[in-house]
């Protein structure tokens, strides 16, 4: 079993006897959307920590857009329980990387698409550029912000 999931139900377990309502509540739920993915497509499998993990990312970003949305329609108090939420899963995320070591991450990959192709790639090849940095970025940053920093490198 995956180590990080064998942590949430211990946290989960530990947030029952403490009674603790939005961690128990985000645990919960944590565990679901893990059961959820292990479940789904043709044959039920036993999900590795990298996975757990893109499923817990994916669950953070869906918190952040649902904060957002109650944000605008004026519902605070539902925006801050989101975000408290997301908070929660963040604790078991990796650390989120800030922009420079982003752009040092998207220059080595530019560096090995320029080699692959025996030119520098320009907006047509962002999608090997993508590929290339999303393997050594893995999981610690939003795609939208690595993408936004790839489109950056090869149209200026």
């Amino acid at each position: 079993m995956a180590e990080l999931k064998n942590r949430l139900q211990a946290d989960l377990t530990s947030a029952m006897k403490n009674r603790e309502k939005t961690r128990l509540a985000t645990l919960r739920m944590a565990l679901a959307a893990v059961t959820t993915e292990e479940v789904a497509g043709t044959e039920a499998r036993e999900l590795t920590d990298d996975e757990v993990l893109k499923v817990l990312a994916r669950e953070v970003r869906k918190r952040k857009e649902a904060a957002e949305a109650f944000s605008g329609a004026g519902r605070a108090e539902q925006a801050q329980l989101e975000l408290d939420e997301a908070e929660v899963l963040n604790t078991y995320l990796p650390k989120q990387l800030d922009d420079a070591e982003i752009a040092a991450f998207v220059d080595e990959a530019v560096a090995e698409v320029t080699t692959q192709l025996g030119e520098a790639p320009g907006p047509r090849q962002m999608g090997q550029v993508m590929k290339a940095a999303n393997a050594k970025i893995a999981g610690r940053a939003d795609g939208g912000r690595v993408a936004a920093v790839v489109k950056a490198k090869l149209t200026g």
